[in-house]
Order: C-alpha cells, then structure tokens, then sequence
C-alpha cells in the first residue's frame, strides 16, 4: 500500500505534506534548528515569502534558491507552495543539512529539491546555477550588502530576490547605488500578514566579479 507522503499532486497528497511539513519544523525546532514562537507563525511568515514574490513576478515562479533554509523555513514551505518548481535550500551547517535531507525525502520533494550543504558565496559564483533562479529568498541570512552580493550570482535577470525586514523597516539599509553595481533595481518594500520584505528586482546580468570569494562579502561589505 502506498505511504501518505509519495509523491503525488492532489489534494490528499497536499495535505498529508502539509500535516508532515509542520511535524518537521516541531522537529527542528527541538533541535534548536528553527526560531522561537509557534510553528503556525513560522509558515505565516513563509507563505508572506510566497505572496511577495509571486506579486513581484506576476506568476508562480519555475525555481527558486533559499539562503539559509536552517531548520525548513521558508525553503521547505516554498517547495510545497510552488508544486512544479525546482529549488535548491542552501545550508552551511552539516546537522541541518542532514535534517533537510531527510525532510525533503520524507515530503516527497527529493526530485526536484535539493539541498546544498555549502557557503552560498559558491552557489551562483560559476557554472549551471549562475543567475538561473527566478526567486532567491532570504530570512535572517545577514545583513542587506552580504545577501544582495551573494544573491545577484543566483538571481535571473527578471527575477526578484525577496528578503524578510526588521518589524520597523528602514529603508537606508539597502543603498540604490549598492544595489544598482550588483545588476539590482532599487529595493522595493512589501508587507504580507504581519511581516515586512523587500522585493529587489534583478534588471541587469551580475559583473563577473561578484559574489566574491568566501567570506570576502561580511569582511568588506560593499555598503
């Protein structure tokens, strides 16, 4: 008899995915892989992602590329979300890499989600993945300069790469010059529920040289 998370795109198979996907983030976060507060709040603050994103595209993306997915969110939530997208959950820590790893498999995700145990510098510095993702987002990765730089090797020109924003959003955290010498527009701020974001719309191909190598991007931040 088939198990309830094979793959599988009715809405049985979502919603079984869905009841799994809040099992795994109660999962990480006794691990002390997700943030305080309830999970309901997390996947509120990640379907806000999902909202921002697709308003700033103007359709459901095809793929996407989360910075720091940490214990699934909104990485894991996107991958259910965008049901015939690919995407990749970049994630430094080998613990929860190995816990994505098994959250993707165990949700059935594993044939078009991966996950990068890696320095997202090297993600998008060369080959395939090179600005190949309609949607990059970001959820306390670090500060405004760090992720843009990292990110323009990721995001398609016409893409947008979505960034969760502090309660009281100040928008001279993120410099139009600074964007602009990335291939970005100027970041523009959106609200979804409770949550603040910037959409930053990719309007032009990233210089060769960025993202610089690891570690290069915190060190000598370009604003």
């Amino acid at each position: 008899m088939p198990g309830p998370f094979e793959r599988g795109s009715g809405p049985d198979a979502v919603s079984d995915r869905s009841a799994r996907l809040r099992a795994v983030l109660e999962e990480a976060r006794t691990a002390g892989f997700l943030g305080p507060g309830p999970v309901a709040a997390h996947l509120e603050h990640a379907e806000g992602f999902a909202q921002v994103a697709q308003a700033a595209l103007r359709r459901e993306p095809s793929s996407f590329a989360d910075l720091g997915t940490g214990g699934g969110v909104p990485g894991l939530w996107l991958a259910l979300r965008w049901s015939a997208a690919r995407g990749v959950l970049v994630e430094s820590g080998h613990r929860r890499s190995v816990a994505l790893r098994v959250a993707v498999a165990e949700l059935a995700l594993d044939d078009r989600i991966e996950v990068l145990e890696e320095r997202a510098e090297g993600v998008g510095a060369s080959g395939s993945r090179r600005e190949s993702f309609d949607v990059v987002t970001a959820r306390g990765f670090a500060t405004p300069a760090v992720t843009a730089e990292i990110a323009t090797g990721l995001v398609r020109v016409g893409g947008v790469l979505v960034v969760s924003e502090p309660p009281d959003p100040d928008e001279s955290r993120w410099s139009p010059e600074g964007l602009a010498g990335l291939g970005f527009a100027p970041a523009e701020p959106a609200e979804a529920g409770k949550a603040h974001f910037v959409a930053v719309r990719k309007v032009t191909a990233a210089p060769e040289r960025y993202p610089r190598t690891t570690g290069r991007p915190a060190k000598r931040p370009l604003w």
